[in-house]
């Protein structure tokens, strides 16, 4: 009953998984930012199952008003002007969708991304990500990708003179939990407007309350071009991705021609259904608003450690309740991982830095489950320090500071 050595899972509710056996896990991986508000949340749940008697996928041959429904409450929440929304069933799907919104709508070829950065593995979103072990087979990848370091306004202005457009993440997610300098999307919404490239951001993982505000360009008080939106929008039962933009992108890109890019399952009933009911939930419980005292929690309690540890523990940092703990080394995460899951907490690496360990609960996590799971990680710490010792050679005696 187990796979590759890890646990099987066979139910989950709130913040808990339980396994074959019957042990229960409190879930600090949140499935990579999917589990907004926990696994299987009934309210999210029962809308699913009332959609799913009435009408389970539609023929396309008519219009379904749950699409039209979550388009206007998408129009409504997002920043800005942005208005028009497409449908798709992952958050690679709905970058791979902004990315031909913006050739299209520009007449531009050249897209600018970041160093580090994930926006999925499909052959557009691979173009513009960053880690090149996971490019490297499927070469040649799109042409005329440029890559910036993250968060280095200065080079924004000359990259972008003749870019279509410029896809960032408001914090790196898989590049190891990285938040930008204040100021950072301003620059680039300035450098966009002056080069007429389109600023899309992903908020396929900092979207929807995770990192204290409802959509995380909104730190800067910018409004994007293109905003793409997945994991949590469905609070964690139907998959569902989704690519808001302006109408004036929107227009000069298939106002002619809608049927350029389309999608047979994207916007599917079922899927619009729990995403209706998820941003019911989001709104109604508050749970942006909680998440800054959460994430305060979480991020003092992983400095804690950072400090006590410091021959093991580079740094934490983190924005609301995406927090990453970077490791001195990846041998620690090896153990550190694993131990954890032996004390019944769940926590990942990211994609693109294996050293450093990530902890995303859903947004209903409470004060008590922080403390659990924090004193999970101290141990795991504990273990990996006593088994493996100073895998750098060096005596660590600097601490570094968190990201704010």
């Amino acid at each position: 009953m187990k796979l590759s050595g890890s646990p099987v899972e066979v139910r989950a509710s709130g913040t808990t998984i339980w396994d074959h056996a019957g042990k229960a896990y409190l879930d600090f991986a949140g499935g990579y930012g999917v589990f907004t508000l926990g696994h299987s949340h009934p309210r999210v749940v029962a809308a699913v199952r009332e959609q799913l008697e009435r009408m389970s996928l539609s023929g396309k041959t008519m219009f379904d008003p749950l699409v039209g429904r979550l388009a206007k409450r998408l129009a409504e929440i997002t920043p800005g002007d942005l208005a028009i929304s497409f449908f798709a069933n992952s958050g690679t799907e709905a970058v791979e969708g902004a990315l031909k919104l913006a050739r299209a709508a520009t007449g531009r070829t050249k897209v600018v991304a970041t160093q580090n950065a994930f926006h999925g593995k499909t052959l557009g979103a691979l173009s513009v990500s960053g880690r090149d072990a996971y490019k490297a087979p499927f070469a040649p990848l799109l042409a005329d990708v440029v890559h910036l370091p993250y968060g280095d306004s200065a080079v924004l202005a000359s990259a972008l003179a003749d870019a279509a457009a410029f896809v960032v993440e408001p914090v790196q997610g898989e590049g190891g939990i990285v938040v930008p300098p204040l100021g950072y999307l301003s620059a680039a919404r300035a450098a966009c407007d002056a080069s007429g490239a389109l600023l899309i951001a992903d908020e396929v993982q900092t979207g929807l309350g995770r990192c204290g505000m409802l959509f995380g360009c909104e730190r800067d008080g910018i409004v994007p071009d293109v905003l793409t939106l997945a994991k949590g929008l469905s609070g964690g039962v139907v998959p569902i991705g989704a690519y808001v933009a302006r109408r004036t992108v929107w227009e000069a890109a298939y106002g002619r021609a809608p049927l350029l890019h389309t999608s047979t399952f994207g916007g599917n009933p079922l899927a619009c259904a729990a995403a209706l009911a998820a941003l019911d939930v989001l709104r109604d419980d508050d749970l942006v608003r909680s998440v800054h005292a959460r994430g305060r929690r979480l991020l003092q309690g992983a400095h804690r450690i950072a400090a006590a540890y410091p021959e093991v523990v580079r740094e934490a940092r983190g924005l609301g309740l995406l927090v990453g703990v970077e490791l001195r080394s990846e041998g620690y995460a090896g153990t550190i991982v694993p131990e954890m899951l032996k004390s019944g907490v769940t926590a990942a690496w990211t994609l693109n830095m294996q050293r450093m360990i990530r902890l995303e609960p859903p947004l209903i996590v409470t004060d008590a489950e922080i403390d659990t799971a924090l004193a999970a990680l101290r141990a795991a710490v504990e273990v990996a320090r006593e088994r493996l010792g100073d895998l750098n050679g060096a005596n660590v005696t600097e601490h570094s500071r968190a990201s704010t």
